[in-house]
């Protein structure tokens, strides 16, 4: 039976420069299969403030929030979550009742994933990228006690502010660098004009004990592949941006969707 929308329907949203579709099929996917009044819509917009605004205004729920937006909108938000704390960035907002309560799941899945693939905090980490999810990712390393190894990344201004964030080093490539876990949050790889191409060297990762890519469109990187083919350990993409979604809905919903209806959401929202 196809759900209706009503006057108690529940909206909520993402706000990001450049809308996708995975939190509009995974949200409405869980609503739906939970028959849970509640409806996922993606924007963009060119006047944050008064979008911000709006979810107050208007009640919706919660939003999701994506670049370029995380940093801009801790201003406008009532109050912090310590996961968002940590790194001065926001990816999720929580209206309760007119109050605007801040989060980072990116933050929070990352760290979950440190954990359960049982990662050693004496690695030494290799991490390309210097953006936002790049600083959420540095600082889940950190916070779990991460001490070694270096930002990769050509903008030396934004590669050694979040090395000193993140209390690493900083280069601006690999030509001297041997890690234990190499790290890619950068669009290598992702569908587009770069999907054929490796984060990291073929040296690199053959020398590295595990692999991680933040890309998640498509799952399998090539960096993934690689990696997959020799042996190595891997965390996908995949694996961060659904465990983010599933903190998100349970933070809109109170609900805590089962495994197996998690990895239904997934598969649609990734298919």
């Amino acid at each position: 039976m196809t759900r209706s929308i009503n006057r108690d329907t529940q909206l909520c949203m993402s706000l990001s420069g450049r809308p996708g579709n995975f939190g509009t099929r995974f949200q409405n996917f869980l609503y739906e299969a939970l028959d849970l009044n509640y409806v996922y819509k993606a924007f963009t917009t060119r006047d944050l403030p008064a979008a911000i605004g709006g979810i107050r205004a208007l009640g919706i729920r919660g939003c999701a929030v994506s670049m370029p937006f995380k940093e801009a909108c801790i201003a406008l938000v009532d109050s912090i979550d310590d996961s968002a704390q940590a790194i001065a960035s926001i990816n999720t907002i929580v209206n309760n009742d007119g109050h605007l309560h801040a989060y980072n799941t990116d933050y929070i899945a990352v760290r979950s994933l440190i954990e359960l693939h049982n990662l050693n905090a004496d690695m030494r980490l290799a991490l390309r990228g210097s953006g936002g999810m790049a600083k959420a990712v540095a600082c889940a390393f950190r916070d779990a006690g991460f001490k070694h190894g270096y930002i990769v990344a050509r903008n030396e201004m934004t590669g050694r502010k979040l090395a000193e964030t993140s209390g690493l080093g900083w280069v601006a490539d690999m030509s001297n660098v041997q890690a234990d876990l190499l790290i890619n949050v950068t669009p290598i790889g992702m569908e587009g004009t770069e999907k054929d191409q490796l984060a990291f060297e073929r040296e690199a990762v053959e020398r590295a004990k595990a692999v991680f890519d933040v890309v998640a469109l498509p799952p399998e990187t090539p960096l993934i592949k690689l990696a997959r083919s020799l042996g190595k350990p891997v965390i996908t993409g995949a694996e961060v941006i659904v465990l983010q979604a599933v903190e998100q809905f349970v933070l809109y919903t109170g609900v805590r969707p089962n495994e197996a209806l998690i990895a239904r959401a997934a598969s649609h929202a990734l298919g």
